[in-house]
């Protein structure tokens, strides 16, 4: 198998630095590695669509919760802050891929929703992108994928546990 840049990293480490438990590093490394590269590739379908991924969050947020949706439980669901998706929601809005109602009751609130393009959008999009996503991981078996899938989720947990309080 070839090695992999955080392999290099490791080993020089070990060379500087023998008794150095570099453990952390290697899954660390990796994860944010695997990460910027991701972010780079999986979104290529999304910038010729014309969307960010944040954008694309967002449409994808109103499509799976089926309902309107606050700006803030927004926010909660794509783990952005409130700005930013205010700034997305008025870019969105101005394409006319969401609609903006607002609050019978409370003027400072509104309620977002799909517009029938921004549901069509999602629509043809999502497959689109799940199978290029899925392209991204084909030298890793389905088995192996399952496997990596359940050992990111425990850290994900463990994480969430940890820093969640940290980062609200």
């Amino acid at each position: 198998m070839t090695e992999d840049i955080v392999a290099g990293v490791l080993r020089q480490w070990q060379q500087v630095h023998p008794g150095l438990d570099t453990g952390p590093m290697a899954v660390i490394g990796r994860l944010n590695r695997c990460s910027a590269l991701l972010q780079q590739a999986a979104d290529a379908p999304l910038r010729r669509a014309g969307l960010t991924r944040p954008e694309f969050d967002i449409l994808g947020t109103l499509r799976r919760m089926d309902r309107e949706l606050t700006p803030g439980r927004v926010a909660r669901e794509t783990f952005a802050s409130g700005a930013a998706v205010t700034k997305r929601v008025r870019q969105l809005e101005e394409r006319g891929l969401i609609v903006r109602r607002p609050d019978d009751r409370d003027r400072r609130v509104s309620h977002l929703s799909l517009s029938d393009e921004g549901r069509d959008t999602i629509d043809r999009l999502l497959p689109e992108q799940l199978r290029y996503e899925a392209s991204l991981l084909d030298g890793i078996g389905n088995e192996r994928q399952e496997e990596l899938s359940t050992a990111l989720g425990e850290l994900l947990v463990v994480l969430e546990g940890r820093l969640g309080s940290l980062l609200d």
